[in-house]
């Protein structure tokens, strides 16, 4: 029965869409498929993971017959990479998946679409609009800062804030915070907090167009749901309470300087390159309109750089880790970025000097 009748991008970029949350070890053999659901010309393309799920549809659908089938997500996108730009057919006989393009053909395995498993959505209490260029950026302030594999799960995700008229992303990892705020046009909701799990921020970075297209996004007690052009995404919540960021959140570090992001971006850069990989810190002694950076090793190499700031307060000398303060200024879009200091044992607050909107808080290391 034929299946689909399309270019091979036609038929690759919704694959590509879904096939990211695709996992290579799976516990279940159906997780490492894709299914594929026909009705007339329009294919749907779902993958999941058990935690996430991404849909997208396109019109490449050949015959007016009702079909669906699994076949493996990763095999059939790297088939179809491998292929010249020509047209591909997909038909499907005795539970088998035949790709067809010029004199190339592959057969592939498939497992019945009954057996796939679809997350079931909850049911949502809040539910607004963001341009997805906006969302992007959001997500792009403050996802660095989010945790890996850390013990306490609540960390491994990005803490979503919507309240009247903004929409706040929080992460931490228990060594620095970010925190970033834009937004929203939409009538004033009920405070609602959730904690977005990692996996699905990467997925959302990915995805998100850096267009005003609008993207609906929907709350519900133990899921989150994003819908933007042909793509659906449906994340489950990560559980547990987020630290309180507010009290995190320095408001009284008197010494404070001004300086170009990428003049210090090139200087710890710089710096960075005599530390190593267990040992990551690097030594800011602050003076008079003098900022000066430096790194030994165990070698007892020893890497210094000055730069010239504006700052007339008492000095300082406070170390931190040098991968921490590159994060931040990689991400972010300004000129120049402002420090706000107390003392070697205090941590150091950076923002824009020409908004309040993103604060980023990191805590100093012994040197």
């Amino acid at each position: 029965m034929s299946f689909v009748k399309a270019g091979r991008d036609a038929l690759l970029k919704p694959l590509q869409v879904v096939s990211g949350i695709v996992e290579r070890r799976q516990t279940l053999p159906i997780l490492a498929n894709v299914l594929l659901r026909k009705d007339g010309e329009r294919v749907s393309f779902t993958a999941t993971d058990l935690e996430i799920q991404i849909q997208t549809g396109a019109d490449i659908g050949s015959g007016k017959e009702t079909l669906a089938t699994t076949v493996s997500a990763r095999k059939l996108v790297d088939i179809l990479r491998a292929l010249p730009e020509a047209d591909v057919s997909l038909s499907l006989a005795n539970r088998k998946l035949t790709l067809a393009c010029g004199r190339s053909r592959f057969a592939l395995q498939t497992l019945a679409a009954e057996e796939f498993p679809t997350v079931a959505q909850a049911e949502f209490t809040a539910d607004f609009v963001l341009p997805a260029a906006t969302l992007k950026y959001l997500l792009s302030m403050v996802h660095f800062a989010m945790a890996a594999q850390d013990i306490r799960y609540y960390l491994n995700g990005m803490l979503l804030v919507v309240d009247a008229g903004i929409v706040r992303a929080v992460a931490t990892d228990g060594h620095r915070l970010a925190l970033c705020e834009v937004s929203k046009d939409d009538a004033a909701t009920a405070r609602i907090e959730a904690i977005v799990p990692r996996k699905t921020i990467l997925e959302l970075m990915r995805l998100l167009p850096d267009t005003e297209e609008p993207v609906r996004i929907q709350i519900a007690t133990n899921q989150i749901k994003f819908t933007f052009g042909e793509i659906e995404l449906v994340s489950k919540l990560v559980e547990g309470k987020f630290p309180d960021y507010a009290k995190v959140i320095p408001v009284n570090n008197p010494k404070v300087f001004v300086i170009g992001r990428e003049t210090l971006m090139a200087a710890l850069e710089r710096v960075a390159i005599l530390t190593t990989d267990k040992f990551k810190g690097v030594r800011c002694v602050l003076g008079p309109n003098n900022l000066k950076i430096s790194s030994t090793n165990a070698d007892q190499e020893e890497a210094q750089e000055e730069l010239e700031i504006e700052y007339a307060g008492e000095g300082l000398d406070i170390g931190f880790n040098v991968t921490y303060l590159q994060d931040a200024l990689r991400n972010l879009k300004s000129e120049s970025v402002r420090f706000a200091l107390g003392d070697a044992l205090g941590s150091a607050l950076v923002t824009m000097p020409d908004s309040e909107k993103f604060k980023y808080v990191v805590m100093p290391m012994r040197i």
